[in-house]
């Protein structure tokens, strides 16, 4: 049990100190009190070591185990430290055990308490595994301890505090040590720990309890080994990276020879001669009598920094760093510093940490749900639980903090002591406009970026959460923002995230961007840069508001929101218009008088527009998408336009000349049922990648000829009344895909041998289709042949055989072991048409073919029992 006297000397605390004690004894009283304790506690004492002891206890006349049990309990929750003296005797005593457990449970909920035991005269494996006549007298006291009060459980827990106590870092006094030695050892480790200044972590420090911390500890700071380590600590704004790093510090500080924590690094170093006073700052605290020492410059401080603490044990905080430079002035190399020493580092830029060679990161993820609440609860109502009526409103705050400790703080600090009416007003104002202390801190972020950076970021944030990856970096990449280097650097920031292939960020991340533009203009949503507030957004188009400032809009209104009434002036003054995206809306008038000739983007589904503005020559128009739009056949002479879709454009009949877009890489006329004819122009395009016409079922005049040296993809998919297949004018062997399902073409002319990279060939439903070229014989690349529902099919190219000589073949499939190949095999003649084989060939091959489709085809199946099929992945052939 505890046994103390309060030493006459150092009666009463410091006026700013929260313990008032240093030390808390704990041990089995009749086994070591008046010999080791006794030495142990003078020697406390005598340095000026506030001690608990129960003596006094006793001595206050304090009645009953119970009376005396909750002083000392109230005593242990004031000590700085305890100390656990195990012996080999320890485990006798169900007073020691209990007293163990609740110093352990107040040890997990203080940030700064700290236990120290000290194994006397006996193993730390034995108390660590309770062997002996240690475990012995262990499970004895449980046995006792079931009879008299009917606990079962108690065995389990004392061997669970008995393991982790024996742990912990501590001092072992053995037969052949000296005991008075010893006994200074921990004193002046004690006085280390009890002189350090201690750094205030937070008002309440929810969530960095002991498992917390000391498992970071444990996996990133290995505190102890004689290595000098760096570790990070890297989160996005507001998510506790410095409140971390100080409980940290707290809980390891009095291992080091010198500390010191330099807070706030990003503006201390931006000031003129930033780096330089803060290089004074770290050497002033961690040598402590140099306190006038000053550096001449940047290189001067690097050397001093070098020379003066290359053998000195130290705990370095660098926080909320910012820049590389930072860290070459202040920690630039791990020879820098004494054994030992750990430099400890915090960031929202991993790239950052990742130049400099931190040792490990620590990723910091934000607050459990129920951290959450109850840090919200305590600045909100002073305890964990919320006040009656008020549950609703916490869920819905929650909500919108999410795991973020700064915002939970402010949020709750703002709202305490309001009624519930007020609360519901605060609530619908922070939705519209974030609390200004948040903006604030989250706008520092921001101002730090890059020009290119800030552009991307408030894309994102405007225009682009949810959106899929690949699809934003095209867009950005259109505006010369160099998404591909800038993206990342903004991820490293932790200022976007991708999750599924799609970019996301925090939304108080999104509303501080959101904030940032509608700064721009509090007062006129027509002179911001980006408009994306629907109501705002009605507006401006309605009533040609929008002014120089202007360049990017998305238009996304909800569900059963009334037309935009498109006035035909209204992008007359936005000059500046590089974005015009339609995302959910639905527009009455069917003119514009202009548009402005910078834009880039046009994705507007629906558009109302018959014509484009005659006057809109689109110089930098880079993506045109208006499916299901009104659209009538017009002229395109868009020098720079790489992407357009005028799918399902019913009123579109014709594609005009595009020789006048040499750049356009893709083309997307799905479902234009009135669409009647493709210009020549379509079939001599250098660059075009992607050419798809589904579902164009007037469709009968394609081009001609097809030289597409770039393109990888065409789909005539459902144009039923094309009975035409163009001639390859040239090599194209990048062609993977043909898609012709669904046509009225009878053959493929012998000049699609020049497409030589063919992956799919779908020829599913074409009821017409008679021959097939017999280069697909040849065709090595080919993987997906499908004739399904092809009932004319008769000839592979070649003629028939009918001497009698040779037997008609039917196409089955089997992979070839030596060759991978896939062959056509002999059966039986058939009653009616079969495909046939020359007379000189034993069997066909498709060198690759990995899916053979002829179910419904006119190549009729017959005993197939007589077949060979084998490791064939995909293989429908007709039913018998």
């Amino acid at each position: 049990m505890a046994l103390s006297t309060i030493s006459s000397s150092s009666s009463s605390s410091s006026a700013t100190s929260p313990w008032l004690y240093d030390v808390f004894l704990s041990y089995r009283g009749e086994d070591i009190r008046n010999i080791f304790i006794s030495h142990l506690y003078f020697a406390l004492t005598q340095k000026g070591i506030r001690t608990f002891a129960d003596e006094d206890v006793i001595e206050q006349g304090l009645e009953g185990n119970d009376e005396i049990s909750l002083a000392i309990f109230q005593a242990m929750k004031v000590s700085r430290i305890s100390i656990i003296v195990l012996s080999n005797d320890y485990s006798i005593s169900s007073w020691c055990l209990d007293e163990l457990l609740k110093i352990l449970d107040q040890y997990k909920k203080s940030e700064q308490q700290r236990v120290l035991p000290i194994f006397y005269h006996i193993d730390p494996s034995v108390v660590r595994h309770q062997r002996g006549t240690f475990g012995f007298a262990l499970a004895n006291c449980a046995r006792h301890a079931e009879k008299l009060n009917g606990d079962t459980n108690k065995l389990q827990l004392w061997k669970a505090a008995l393991r982790e106590v024996a742990n912990l870092s501590g001092y072992h006094l053995t037969g052949d040590r000296n005991e008075s030695k010893f006994i200074q050892e921990i004193v002046q480790d004690i006085s280390k720990i009890v002189q350090h200044s201690y750094l205030h972590v937070a008002k309440y420090p929810v969530g960095l309890g002991y498992s917390q911390v000391q498992n970071i500890l444990d996996l990133h700071l290995s505190v102890g080994t004689n290595d000098v380590q760096m570790v990070g600590i890297l989160g996005a704004p507001g998510i506790g990276k410095t409140t971390l790093a100080k409980a940290i510090y707290n809980s390891i500080v009095f291992k080091f020879d010198a500390s010191c924590f330099l807070g706030n690094i990003s503006d201390t170093s931006s000031e003129a001669y930033g780096l330089v006073q803060l290089q004074e700052t770290l050497l002033s605290k961690i040598l402590g009598d140099c306190r006038s020492l000053k550096v001449d410059n940047i290189s001067t401080g690097i050397n001093t920094i070098k020379r003066m603490l290359h053998s000195t044990k130290v705990l370095l905080i660098l926080d909320d760093v910012d820049h590389l430079t930072q860290l070459e002035t202040l920690a630039g190399g791990h020879d820098w510093f004494g054994k030992g020493s750990r430099i400890i580092i915090t960031t929202r830029d991993e790239h950052l940490l990742t130049t400099h060679g931190v040792d490990s990161t620590y990723k910091m993820t934000g607050m459990t749900q129920d951290d959450a609440f109850k840090l919200f609860c305590l600045h909100a109502f002073k305890r964990e639980k919320p006040d009656e009526g008020y549950g609703n409103f916490v869920e819905q705050i929650l909500n919108y903090a999410g795991s973020l400790p700064l915002v939970l703080t402010v949020l709750g600090s703002d709202l305490y002591g309001r009624s519930e009416s007020e609360w519901i007003h605060i609530l619908d104002q922070y939705r519209k406009i974030p609390h200004q202390d948040i903006q604030k801190i989250l706008r520092t972020t921001y101002e730090r970026l890059s020009d290119n950076e800030k552009n991307i970021f408030l894309d994102i944030a405007c225009f682009f959460i949810g959106d899929l990856f690949d699809d934003v970096v095209e867009i950005l990449d259109i505006f010369d923002f160099c998404p591909n280097v800038w993206i990342p650097r903004l991820r490293e920031k932790c200022l976007i995230l991708e999750f599924d292939r799609r970019l996301q960020m925090h939304h108080l991340l999104r509303d501080m961007g959101r904030e940032v533009v509608r700064q721009e203009s509090p007062k006129i949503p027509g002179m911001r840069s980006r408009l994306f507030i629907p109501e705002e957004v009605c507006d401006v188009l309605e009533d040609d508001t929008g002014r120089v400032n202007v360049e990017a809009i998305l238009v996304d209104l909800r569900e059963g929101d009334d037309i935009i009434y498109l006035s035909p002036k209204a992008f007359e003054n936005m000059r500046r218009l590089r974005f015009f995206k339609v995302r959910n809306a639905h527009f009455s008038g069917d003119r514009l008088e202009s548009l402005p000739n910078g834009i880039r983007v046009i994705d507007w589904p629906k558009c109302p527009l018959q014509y484009l503005p005659p006057k809109f020559h689109g110089n930098k128009l880079v993506m045109l998408r208006m499916p299901g739009s009104l659209i009538r056949p017009i002229r395109l002479e868009f020098k720079n336009l790489t992407i357009m879709d005028f799918s399902d454009c019913e009123f579109l009949t014709k594609i005009s000349d595009i020789s006048s877009c040499p750049n356009l890489k893709e083309m997307h006329l799905n479902y234009c049922r009135n669409l009647v004819e493709v210009h020549d122009s379509v079939g001599v395009h250098d660059k075009l990648f992607e050419l798809s016409l589904d579902e164009c079922s007037n469709l009968k005049s394609f081009t001609r000829r097809l030289q597409l040296r770039s393109l990888h993809f065409l789909s005539l998919r459902g144009c039923s009344s094309l009975q035409n297949f163009p001639e390859i004018g040239c090599q194209m062997q990048y062609l993977r895909v043909i898609d012709l399902k669904g046509t009225a073409i009878e053959e493929l002319p012998s000049s699609i041998e020049h497409v030589t990279g063919l992956v799919h060939l779908i020829l599913e439903d074409c009821v017409n289709l008679k021959h097939l070229p017999s280069c697909l014989l040849q065709w090595k690349s080919l993987r997906w042949l499908v004739l399904d529902d092809c009932p004319n099919i008769v000839n592979f190219g070649m003629e028939a055989v009918h001497n009698g000589q040779s037997s008609p073949y039917i196409v089955s499939a089997r992979e070839n072991e030596a060759s991978s190949s896939t062959e056509l095999f002999p059966i039986p003649p058939p009653t009616n048409s079969a495909i046939s084989l020359p007379q000189d060939s034993s069997s066909l091959r498709f060198p690759s073919l990995y899916q053979l489709d002829l179910a419904n085809s006119g190549l009729t199946r017959f005993f197939l029992i007589k077949v060979s099929v084998v490791s064939t992945p995909f293989l429908n052939l007709p039913q018998p």
